[in-house]
């Protein structure tokens, strides 16, 4: 017997006996008794109301159940059927007869496969120009851990790629012999990964979760000799999977569509890299009141400082995307030529100030990378121009450099400007990450959501939309949190607490544009497994299109509360009606067996 299914087993024992038991001071037992996991009220009464008060619910009644309550209109009564025999495990003969008893139409609302919170289809229109979409983007992808000192690998690639991500950063610099290229995060004790192992595990996994393309950021610190050996490498590794840019890209990006199953490279064209020897060495310090107030995001400061800078100075200094002194100039055009010519998106930073570079009107498709701070302090100061600038232009926002915990910064800003490619640490946990995988979820986790109409609209003189506007309350959520099951499974009977049952209690954010941001949590039901909770709360929505509902259950402890599972949704995909809401652990791995049972209703 395997373990997981010797644990099923003890759990099969301990409701059969209906009781928990706990030792106290190792001498004598303490019993609790195991709560039955049956329908909460609410769903006896729905279930009434649709089997007209009989005790079996037959499938055209499911499906007035289905469309009316559940709110989905096309279902057809062969889609009812093949619900009700995956729930009833029944053969297809035809003396297959399909009735919901009360037990199995409550079995079939806790079923994640087929009674999800979101939509779990691509559905949005894919053939827009690709400056119109939200893309699932990386931050030094490579890194398996903080920004110093941890290895680099092509293993956070693949995890990323498998969850879906779209976006992956590279750092390339020569190898010690100055006749091979590295992947590391330069001037830090970061171990490096071969360029060819990166690039070869796109390749076998770039595709695996979606098939919308994925752009390789490059950060380029490479001589002209290197980037022609870059070009030779990306285009004998990915042959027709590389996307060569046409001339018409030059006016517009092509759609996420046009470029399925495509790779694109996306850095500064050489010639930018010969024009600004020596930029690499300005500096540029950490604004002092950008400090991060997140209670996630903590900063550890006390690294150590033998690398091959000052920490001070690294603390201090923004290297993304940074330019190095050109050794081999001479042979450079040549050279630079056709790496040149694989660039489909040309990126740059802003060199005369951000409001300039935000302004500028380039005849060319071009991608423009901003840290966090710079981010901030455009959006306090010309939101605007960042909204006109995301309408034409692909815009990168990446964490500061004092982050060198891998956390991540709060990602609505980025956003609600229309900031397409806003760049995470993926190895990491947190809120911040939470909200990315939630967006994400979005339209069918296919790693691009279409940016909503407001951000890609012109008034009839050119006005665009302003992040500042104060806006009315566009949709009202109500959440209904009836209780929660699966922590008896994917958890020992002491995990929580020694000595009884855990105490859950669940915590419910709306996290969005400021006007939006809400925090509601139900009460502590104590000693219990199977908390059943039946609390609704309201959420009034002015930006529904960029809300994410943040659900959090933690067990109750004196000291310090035991995290119990998470979740992130995005409002725009929440599908209304009673739905069984799987939670993650705080990697944003899916728990095998916890759940809650929710309701959520527009009004």
């Amino acid at each position: 017997m395997s373990h997981d299914d010797d644990r099923k087993d003890r759990r099969r024992k301990n409701v059969m006996g209906s009781y928990n038991y706990y030792k106290m001071f190792g001498c004598f037992n303490r019993k609790f008794k195991i709560s039955e996991l049956g329908p909460p009220r609410d769903v006896i009464d729905v279930f009434n109301l649709y089997s007209m008060g009989e005790s079996e619910m037959p499938p055209d009644k499911f499906l007035r159940f289905l469309i009316d309550f559940q709110g989905e209109e096309g279902t057809t009564i062969d889609d009812v059927e093949r619900i009700m025999d995956r729930v009833l495990n029944l053969s297809l003969s035809h003396m297959t007869r399909y009735v919901f008893t009360v037990n199995d139409f409550f079995h079939y609302l806790l079923n994640d496969e087929i009674n999800g919170p979101i939509k779990t289809q691509v559905h949005h229109d894919m053939n827009a120009p690709l400056q119109h979409y939200f893309i699932y983007t990386g931050h030094n992808s490579y890194l398996t851990g903080n920004q110093l000192s941890s290895d680099s690998s092509e293993v956070p690639i693949i995890k990323a790629l498998q969850r879906g991500v779209r976006g992956i950063e590279l750092d390339l610099w020569p190898n010690n012999a100055k006749d091979g290229i590295h992947v590391l995060h330069g001037r830090t004790l970061t171990t490096p990964v071969t360029l060819h192992k990166c690039l070869k595990s796109i390749k076998e996994h770039a595709f695996v979760k979606s098939p919308y393309p994925v752009i390789i950021t490059l950060e380029d610190h490479l001589t002209p000799t290197l980037q022609a050996k870059v070009a030779e490498m990306v285009t004998s590794t990915f042959g027709d999977m590389l996307y060569f840019p046409k001339e018409s890209d030059k006016d517009e990006f092509p759609s996420p569509d046009a470029l399925k199953h495509h790779v694109i490279l996306s850095t500064k064209p050489p010639k930018e890299y010969l024009r600004s020897k020596n930029v690499g060495k300005e500096r540029s310090s950490v604004d002092k009141e950008d400090k991060d107030s997140s209670d996630d995001e903590l900063e550890d400061h006390k690294v150590s400082t033998s690398t091959s800078q000052p920490l001070s100075e690294f603390l201090g200094i923004d290297y993304e995307d940074d330019d190095d002194d050109i050794e081999d100039e001479k042979y450079g055009h040549l050279k630079g030529l056709e790496y040149k010519h694989l660039i489909a998106i040309h990126a740059s930073k802003p060199k005369n100030g951000t409001r300039k570079a935000l302004r500028d009107e380039h005849r060319k498709a071009k991608r423009l990378s901003l840290s966090e701070q710079a981010l901030q302090r455009a959006a306090n100061l010309y939101g605007v121009d960042i909204v006109r600038f995301t309408q034409k232009y692909i815009l990168r926002v990446f964490p500061k450099g004092t982050r060198v915990t891998s956390t991540n910064f709060r990602p609505l800003t980025a956003w609600m400007h229309g900031a397409q490619m806003v760049a995470f640490n993926m190895q990491g946990y947190g809120r911040s990450l939470w909200m990315m995988h939630g967006m994400y979820r979005s339209n069918g986790a296919c790693g691009y959501v279409r940016k909503p109409d407001f951000l890609l609209n012109k008034g009839p003189n050119g006005e665009v939309f302003d992040p500042k506007a104060a806006l009315p309350v566009k949709k009202t959520l109500k959440v209904k949190v009836y209780m929660g099951d699966g922590w008896r499974l994917d958890f020992s009977q002491t995990h929580f607490d020694a000595f009884s049952p855990p105490d859950f209690y669940t915590k419910i954010y709306m996290a969005g544009v400021p006007a939006d941001v809400a925090k509601k949590r139900t009460k502590v039901i104590g000693d219990d497994w199977t908390p059943v909770w039946n609390e609704e709360f309201t959420f009034s929505l002015r930006v529904p299109e960029l809300a994410l509902l943040e659900i959090v259950v933690q067990e109750y402890s004196v000291d310090k509360d035991d995290f119990a599972g998470q979740t992130c949704l995005p409002v725009s995909e929440l599908r209304p009606g009673i739905r069984v809401v799987p939670l993650h652990n705080k990697k944003g791995e899916k728990f095998k067996s916890v759940k809650l049972l929710m309701r959520f209703l527009f009004v």
